[in-house]
């Protein structure tokens, strides 16, 4: 019998049998996958210039690739169009290719980028060995061109806002940030030949040291100019660009040597140095004539820093970088009127100093004193513990008393100031002894302006920006003492008094409630002696008599005082109390006194201070214009008798302004109005002098209210700030390219109701005036013994 066949599938099991057709499917997810990816490639660089759905940050637009945007320094001028200087982040100075040396271009090309000539801002066989060294472990090289390292250095492609969402995260950020510089490097290549680029390139690259450019390393490292340097300078400086700090000569000697050698050999390697050449060039060792230009050049003044503050706070509010966008930047500030008052702070305070050292050498103590003349125990020791270097050592020695106290004594060569020769010196002083040292000088502060603009002309904060930094005319306040009395007067006249009105010059009791309890306040003249004259307005402020001033002050109200010395110009806190026209009320500054005082010679409007008229862009477009701006605080009649109250220090018998008759100030029917000021323990004098066109504020003491003299007839503001101004007004009448004329004040807007010609009991006089040269000689004689005084007429 034969075998039975077997049974043919029927149709239903075939159907559940499942068809093989996964290597379709497969193929066509390979495919699939291969058609996305060279989309998104084709895509990816448009979608990374184009900053699709603000993933991938800021790429540099067609109008900053043709017109790449270098950082610039901006300029200051004066008025009268003198450079005063540059503000600048980075320091650079653009220089054409063809005034560098070759040397520098073959030793950046060798070690850069060798085929530098050839590709089109993309080396793909430099990156292939770069990826290739990564992958084995070792170190390919770099893989970016000069081409590319421009492109991130001009467009700063991995700034934070030049970052998209992606560029956050971690390696894709590093791929979008290297895309944007292929991209980016194309299109340089596209749009400028070789040789632009590179001097794109050199003018736009950091150095280290602040020096951006090569024009300002090459002054930096080797004072010399790029086309001079040799082919060991080049090569430094090529090495460098690898990093600027770890290859600093100046900082790090041997890996800046070793990275010089390496940019020599690479330029043997690439056949621009023979061998030997090599080999004599890694031989020669790193000699720097090495100097850093700060980010602000041109002399240091008290100026400078009040006008880059202003202008950086405009810069800030409205988009621009006084650092970087080479702004010009034109001030209020006249030169010739800056350098005649800055020589005559110079001239009247290393007089005033050397009286004053005498002074005290004299007396044999130091000039920390308190109220009574008695010299301050531990004075340098309890001032040394308010400073920064005492806190540092502190931190440093933390528990260990001993060796903190050694370090405040340890002394080592310090430059100090002088009034002697180059105005500095080398002395040997530990922490301590410098206190010392600086707290016997003498300071002060001067600021011009003119009224009617509220243009500042100059500006000196101090005796020496470049050893006291601290700035007095607008940083310092100081109580202003009898200076301060015209506002006790304005208020009067403003509110039905006269300057022709009498009160008796006598001793009074001010009886006042402070917190609640009856105080009462006897204020004493500075000779303590009370004439029982009745003395007209006038003539009362012209002398400064304490009596009068106080019982003005009661009759219109302290706190009036203080609202009418706000009204015109002070911005400081006032305190309405009894003695607040004698200067106690506050402490001002002297540029808030000159504003106050402009507004009586600006017929009662109170200018605005301005320090810049305008801002220019680096091409010459003007940003920002600033007009004078003022505004009516008093009536013109009131402003004008105040010029005619303060014209009392001169015109009234005994007036404290008669100093001025020393000096050449009186022709062509001059007139001047004045106000000295001494706070009580002859710490701080001041002068307040208006004219026609100007009004000018000086002060003059201490850094600490301890520090001062201890008599008039050294210390008060007569004596001390007043000489300033009469050195500095003369200098300036003299001056023919100036427009400051000599004359009256001009007359006033508004017509006056009444005619003043206060009636004094004593005949005004010129006081004989004084060789101040024979004085001086006769005190430095006297001080050196030459000359014996008698025991019955020393102090």
């Amino acid at each position: 019998m034969s075998a039975p066949k077997a049974p043919k599938p029927t149709d239903s099991a075939a159907a559940a049998r499942p068809v093989r057709r996964w290597p379709n499917r497969v193929s066509r997810l390979l495919w699939a996958g291969f058609v996305v990816g060279v989309g998104v490639f084709l895509l990816y660089p448009i979608l990374v210039s184009m900053n699709f759905m603000y993933l991938f940050g800021k790429s540099p637009s067609l109008e900053e690739l043709e017109s790449p945007r270098v950082e610039q320094p901006s300029q200051v001028f004066t008025a009268d169009g003198v450079l005063l200087g540059r503000y600048f982040r980075e320091n650079r100075s653009p220089v054409p290719l063809s005034k560098m040396s070759p040397w520098l271009i073959k030793a950046l090309v060798a070690t850069e980028d060798v085929r530098f000539e050839e590709h089109s801002g993309i080396d793909a066989i430099a990156i292939a060995r770069a990826v290739a060294g990564v992958a084995t472990g070792g170190s390919g090289g770099g893989g970016s061109t000069i081409t590319q390292q421009l492109a991130k250095n001009l467009y700063k492609t991995r700034r934070k806002e030049n970052t998209g969402a992606l560029g956050r995260v971690p390696l894709v950020g590093t791929i979008i940030s290297k895309t944007k510089e292929w991209l980016t490097a194309v299109e340089l290549e596209r749009r400028y030949t070789k040789n632009e680029i590179l001097a794109l390139y050199f003018n736009t690259v950091e150095y280290g040291s602040q020096a951006y450019g090569v024009k300002v390393a090459a002054k930096t490292f080797y004072s010399t100019s790029p086309d001079s340097l040799t082919v060991e300078q080049a090569a430094m400086l090529v090495g460098m660009l690898n990093n600027p700090t770890a290859f600093n000569p100046q900082f790090h000697p041997e890996a800046a040597k070793r990275r010089r050698d390496l940019v020599l050999t690479r330029m043997g390697q690439a056949g621009v140095l023979t061998a030997a050449q090599v080999a004599a060039q890694q031989a020669t060792p790193i000699v720097l004539q090495y100097q850093v230009e700060k980010h602000v050049d041109g002399p240091e003044t008290y100026y400078r820093s009040a006008i880059s503050q202003k202008a950086n706070e405009w810069c800030k509010a409205n988009g621009y970088d006084l650092y970087r966008d080479g702004l010009k930047v034109y001030t209020t500030i006249d030169s010739r009127m800056q350098g005649y008052a800055e020589e005559a702070v110079d001239k009247k305070m290393k007089s005033l100093q050397r009286t004053f050292d005498n002074f005290w050498r004299n007396r044999g103590t130091d000039p920390w004193v308190d109220e009574d003349g008695n010299v301050i125990p531990n004075f340098i020791e309890t001032q040394m513990k308010r400073t920064q270097q005492y806190k540092r050592l502190a931190a440093q020695y933390k528990g260990q008393p001993q060796r903190l106290d050694s370090a405040l004594h340890a002394k080592r060569p310090m430059k100090v100031f002088t009034w002697k020769g180059d105005r500095d010196t080398t002395l040997m002083l530990s922490p301590l002894d410098s206190l010392a040292y600086y707290k016997h000088f003498l300071h002060a502060g001067l600021m011009t302006m003119d009224p009617f603009t509220g243009q500042i002309k100059a500006w000196v904060g101090g005796i020496d920006y470049r050893f006291f930094q601290y700035d007095h005319v607008k940083q310092g306040k100081r109580q202003a003492g009898s200076t301060f009395k015209p506002f006790v007067y304005l208020t009067a006249l403003d509110n039905g008094y006269a300057p022709c009105d009498r009160i008796r010059d006598e001793r009074v009791t001010i009886k006042y409630v402070e917190n609640g309890k009856p105080m009462e306040w006897k204020p004493d003249n500075v000779t303590r002696e009370y004439t029982g004259m009745n003395m007209t307005l006038r003539y009362a402020m012209a002398r400064s008599v304490n009596s009068v001033t106080a019982q003005l002050t009661e009759k219109v109200g302290w706190d009036n005082v203080a609202k009418y010395a706000h009204k015109v110009g002070i911005k400081s806190k006032l305190l309405g109390v009894p003695s607040i026209g004698l200067g106690s009320g506050g402490d001002v500054s002297v540029y808030e006194m000159v504003n106050a005082y402009s507004t009586f010679v600006n017929q009662g409007f109170r200018p605005e201070p301005m320090l810049i008229t305008r801002i220019e862009d680096q091409n010459g477009n003007v940003l920002v214009q600033f007009d004078p701006r003022q505004k009516r605080v008093i009536p013109a009649e009131t402003a004008w008798l105040m010029t005619y109250m303060l014209r009392g220090g001169m015109e009234e018998p005994g007036g404290t302004s008669q100093a001025l008759w020393d000096y050449e100030l009186w022709k062509k029917n001059n007139q001047i109005g004045g106000k000295t000021g001494t706070t009580s323990n002859y710490s701080d004098g001041w002068y307040m002098g208006i004219t026609r066109d100007l009004v000018t504020g000086v002060w003059v003491g201490g850094e600490d209210r301890s520090i001062h003299f201890v008599g008039s007839q050294q210390g008060e503001g007569g004596r001390t700030a007043l000489p300033i101004f009469g050195t500095y007004m003369e200098k300036l009448y003299k001056d023919p390219d100036l427009d400051i004329r000599m004359g009256p004040f001009p007359q006033p807007t508004v017509k006056i109701n009444k005619k003043y010609n206060c009636v004094t009991a004593e005949p005004r006089r010129r006081p004989e005036p004084v060789d101040s040269l024979i004085v001086d000689d006769l005190l430095e004689r006297i001080n050196q013994g030459a000359i014996a005084i008698p025991d019955s007429l020393k102090l």
